[in-house]
């Protein structure tokens, strides 16, 4: 069955930050903050690839996922979906399941043999495929996966994620720069309000958290991190 309804986006929103609360795919830690491979430094991570292990959760976002991209870029808008590798994969083919479209995924780099290929799957010349991934920093990793599909032929001009962080300046200009519509269930303003209103941290950690998503570079570089986006 093809999702075609769903509520407004802001229940979307909060129904997928408890969920994400939920499982655990969310962990704020202020004392020792992460490293991302940017080198920017943040008290928040978030652990997207959980949800293949929560069919009701996985099930519900999905459905969120198609009804959304369907409502936002048409009906009839897709010949066929493709994942980024690796964590893309799995939720392509759900959202490809439930749209009745064939399903393709795209390679980092080239496999080095055979067709040396980045496309795996079958997709016909001109095919409009939606780009699905689990979740979007600053939505610079999404352009060398359009760009793959673009050089085998696709028309791509829209993206799927269960989360977008929602934060770093200049994010959602880079993909519409590049032809790209990004449509996500939530963000890190989301899951804050919604830790917040379930209490599930402590008021410090809270406030790092605060803190660092009203000036995520500036919180970097005052704990030893990155002070700008890379690239």
């Amino acid at each position: 069955m093809i999702p075609t309804s769903c509520p407004p986006d802001a229940e979307i929103a909060r129904l997928a930050a408890r969920m994400l609360l939920e499982i655990g795919a969310v962990h704020f830690r202020a004392d020792e903050p992460y490293t991302f491979t940017s080198g920017l430094r943040a008290p928040v991570y978030i652990d997207c690839r959980k949800l293949i292990s929560f069919p009701r959760i996985r099930s519900a976002l999905m459905d969120f996922a198609c009804a959304k991209v369907l409502r936002e870029a048409g009906f009839e808008a897709f010949d066929a979906v493709a994942g980024g590798e690796t964590a893309g994969i799995p939720f392509a083919a759900w959202m490809a399941e439930r749209l009745a479209l064939p399903m393709l995924y795209v390679r980092k780099k080239p496999k080095g043999f055979g067709r040396n290929a980045r496309i795996e799957g079958e997709m016909k010349d001109g095919a409009r495929v939606l780009l699905v991934e689990d979740l979007a920093t600053d939505g610079g990793s999404k352009l060398s996966f359009a760009d793959a599909l673009r050089e085998a032929g696709a028309e791509v001009a829209h993206i799927s994620v269960v989360f977008f962080y929602g934060i770093y300046p200049g994010s959602e200009e880079t993909l519409a720069k590049a032809g790209l519509t990004l449509h996500r269930l939530a963000t890190w303003t989301d899951v804050l309000a919604e830790a917040e209103a379930g209490q599930k941290f402590d008021a410090r950690t809270l406030a790092a958290v605060r803190a660092f998503l009203a000036e995520p570079l500036a919180w970097s570089a005052a704990h030893g991190g990155a002070d700008r986006l890379s690239g």
